[in-house]
């Protein structure tokens, strides 16, 4: 009885308390153009209660006895703002506020806002990026791309700089998903593998989850690259025009109906590397080509955006990508990516639930002719549309919602003995989550559960990640999953070079296991565990090392020897990624370093043969160093230097005279000339020389007025002409190199 008494007195005390509290939410602006500010400190003067800012600026401060406060809000680089407000009982206080960047320079090094971050989220497996950060990387013409920075980050193997891509932590380039406010982006980097699709000017943030993600996001079983984009300067009209060796921009922002609630971003930009090659390489770069490098692409992206009074938003944005690789005489590879999307920020008047959605549509097309071969084409088109709700409490946040995804899918194809092989589907996704994080002084405990519905089946997908405070410098974390996806690539695994890179739905036939049993799921599963340690070693040095592995427990395939329709199209695999990471940051007003090495082992499993896939790189190691000087800092000097060890290739054990008995039965083969035929070694138990390259820039700004400057960039990418291996051509017995020395000048305005 006494038990229940206490209990009972605890119960009322706290709810007694409770009702005397109110919440303080709001966001907080940059003052000159409107755009949110990100992880910036909003304290009660005098307090220690408070909480950060998120990506779209919004803060939220639960539980709060009733009062008289003021309200202020700090961050590196701006003015300190503060605000006097008046709490009453139950009520939500919605207060943005806007700060202003600093006259004064900044003697000493700040904790950064990423440190900051990495003290109330688990953040497991996940690298933040911004445009600063893409900015520390040598510009190749000019221009910081997300494509260039990509290439360091731990855990992540580039695969060349002629149609490569990006294989993260063993998965490959179809199992990462790339959000765009909210809508996918099936193909986000162009075919000479050195640009994205995205101006890094249109970037407000990217988080970069190289697995082990929490249920928020789904549909992958690799990784996530979660791209949101500023809405733009609400107050005034500025933008950028560039110009460089290899292509050219416009970018431009401002308000749209005068208000200061409206604003508008366009951005269009194009290469011309088809043609500027041709001066700067008399020789042919690739064998079969004489006219420089194949490569061209446009890329326009436009948004505009409406905000409301309490922080609540809508944006409206659409773009049209495209790429073309032409070896003249030989093929001709297109594809263009195209979407019109809506996203909005919801705040209810008193209530403190967060609630955000998007809606979009978007298709992505891609065809190769080839001069002796049928066309070869693949399209995807489709919508989705998703809402999110944030509850937050004093320690911590509940967010659930759920997503809605419809496309088709057509494919044509033809293989070796030129058989038609075509899928036309249509397929629907439902997906729910929910994903609760608590913290405590020492603990940042994140459970969480999705449930994905696809056409093909359903897949329970619980996550769990933690994180433990051991001291104010000292951090472990550990992060684990299941995941699915539904779609998968037209190129195999087992593919070195394959520009033209289709997307289908799961087959729903699917061959058995090798023990004749069918499998559980038409769709593709894998399970990762992550686990590491974040050490601030001083104010201006971070180290971080992480452990995984990734146990792909089923995968599909393209069947690359099937020589008649009663072979299987696809093939059922399995395989594991597993390896280290670490990371070293030094960060200083002038000097900045990045230093990065991986050691990783990715296995594939057909059922009769486990093999290393062409991307299991064993040891990667990057080296990027910025250093500001001279007056005003106006003078930049960026280097990157990438040593990777040799990928897997299949050997050759001899050749062969192939007789194609082109007259059927009746052909003489003792009088026929047949083709040469190669005998191969067992699948990738070679491997390629080591691989390394430098590039370097260095940058001029030059302040033309109160809000213009003119920056010149001069770059070299590979800047001692180091002959990487692209591939080797068997059948004339050539070696075919990655790109020489590439020399590029650049300039923009900024206005």
């Amino acid at each position: 009885m006494r038990k229940f008494l206490l209990l009972l007195s605890i119960s009322l005390f706290t709810t007694i308390a409770y009702s005397q509290t109110g919440n303080i939410r709001g966001f907080v602006y940059d003052k000159n153009s409107a755009e949110p500010i990100m992880f910036c400190n909003v304290i009660l003067k005098g307090t220690t209660i408070g909480a950060s800012t998120d990506i779209n600026g919004m803060y939220n401060i639960s539980k709060v006895l009733v009062g008289d406060y003021t309200l202020m809000v700090t961050y590196i680089g701006y003015d300190t703002s503060t605000v006097n407000i008046t709490l009453k009982k139950g009520k939500v206080i919605t207060q943005n506020l806007e700060i202003s960047e600093s006259s004064v320079k900044l003697n000493e090094v700040r904790i950064s806002a990423e440190r900051s971050e990495m003290k109330t989220e688990v953040k497991a497996a996940a690298i933040k990026i911004t445009k600063q950060d893409m900015e520390m990387i040598p510009n190749i013409g000019g221009e910081p791309d997300l494509a260039q920075y990509m290439q360091v980050i731990p855990g992540v193997v580039f695969t060349g700089d002629q149609g490569g891509q990006l294989y993260i932590r063993g998965g490959s380039p179809i199992q990462n998903k790339v959000l765009l406010d909210g809508m996918t982006i099936y193909s986000p980097f162009h075919s000479i593998g050195l640009f994205s699709v995205f101006d890094t000017d249109i970037i407000r943030n990217t988080d970069v989850y190289t697995g082990g993600f929490s249920a928020e996001y789904g549909g992958r079983i690799s990784s996530i690259m979660d791209i949101k984009t500023i809405d733009g300067n609400k107050k005034e009209f500025g933008g950028k025009v560039s110009a460089n060796t290899f292509g050219s921009k416009l970018f431009v922002e401002g308000p749209l109906l005068g208000n200061g609630k409206s604003s508008f971003v366009f951005s269009g930009k194009t290469s011309y590397l088809d043609k500027s090659s041709e001066i700067l390489y008399k020789e042919p770069i690739l064998y079969f080509d004489d006219k420089g490098l194949p490569y061209s692409y446009t890329d326009l992206y436009g948004k505009f955006s409406l905000h409301g009074n309490n922080g609540s938003k809508i944006n409206v944005f659409g773009f049209n990508f495209q790429d073309k690789v032409d070896y003249e005489g030989i093929s001709e590879l297109n594809w263009t990516s195209q979407g019109i999307g809506s996203e909005f920020i919801l705040i209810p008047g008193n209530s403190p639930v967060l609630i955000e959605g998007n809606f979009a549509y978007s298709s992505y097309d891609i065809s190769l002719d080839e001069e002796a071969s049928p066309l070869r084409k693949s399209g995807i088109d489709g919508f989705n549309m998703g809402f999110d709700f944030t509850y937050f409490q004093p320690k911590g946040k509940i967010k659930y919602g759920f997503d809605i995804h419809g496309f088709s899918t057509d494919f044509t194809t033809y293989n070796s003995v030129n058989s038609k092989i075509e899928q036309k589907e249509n397929t629907s996704e439902f997906s729910a989550y929910i994903n609760y994080q608590f913290n405590t002084t020492r603990f940042i405990i994140e459970p969480g559960f999705r449930l994905q519905k696809y056409t093909l089946g359903v897949s329970p997908e619980p996550r769990l990640g933690m994180k433990y405070i051991a001291s104010d410098r000292l951090r472990f974390k550990v992060s684990s999953g299941y995941y699915s996806q539904n779609i998968l690539s037209t190129t195999s695994d087992r593919d070195v070079v394959n520009l033209f890179s289709g997307i289908i739905s799961s087959p729903e036939e699917i061959p058995d296991q090798a023990d004749g049993n069918p499998y559980k799921n038409k769709f593709q599963k894998a399970r990762h565990l992550i686990a590491g340690v974040e050490y601030d070693i001083s104010r201006r040095i971070d180290f971080q090392i992480e452990g995984y592995i990734k146990d792909f427990t089923q995968l599909t395939n393209i069947n690359r020897n099937m020589t008649s329709n009663a072979d299987d199209e696809f093939i059922i695999e399995n395989g594991v990624a597993k390896g280290v990471d670490a990371l070293l940051k030094f960060k200083s007003k002038k000097l900045y370093i990045w230093a990065v090495y991986s050691i990783g082992i990715i296995t594939r499993n057909d059922g009769e043969k486990t093999y290393n896939p062409h991307f299991d790189r064993r040891h990667n190691m990057n080296f990027v160093t910025s250093y500001k000087f001279g007056k005003n800092d106006s003078w930049k000097a960026d280097m990157r230097w990438n040593l990777g060890s040799g990928f897997p290739f299949t050997q050759t054990q001899g050749f062969y005279e192939n007789l194609t008995f082109s007259e059927g039965i009746n052909t003489d083969y003792t009088s026929t000339n047949g083709e040469l035929g190669i005998e191969y070694a067992e699948l990738n138990e070679g491997r390629l020389p080591y691989y390394h390259r430098l590039d370097a820039s260095i940058s001029k700004s030059i302040k033309l007025n109160k809000n213009s400057e003119l920056d010149m960039t001069l770059s070299v990418t590979n800047a001692y002409n180091r002959e990487n291996i692209f591939y080797f051509n068997r059948v004339k017995y050539e070696r075919v190199n990655q790109l020489p020395l590439m020399p590029s000048f650049g300039a923009s305005i900024t206005f």
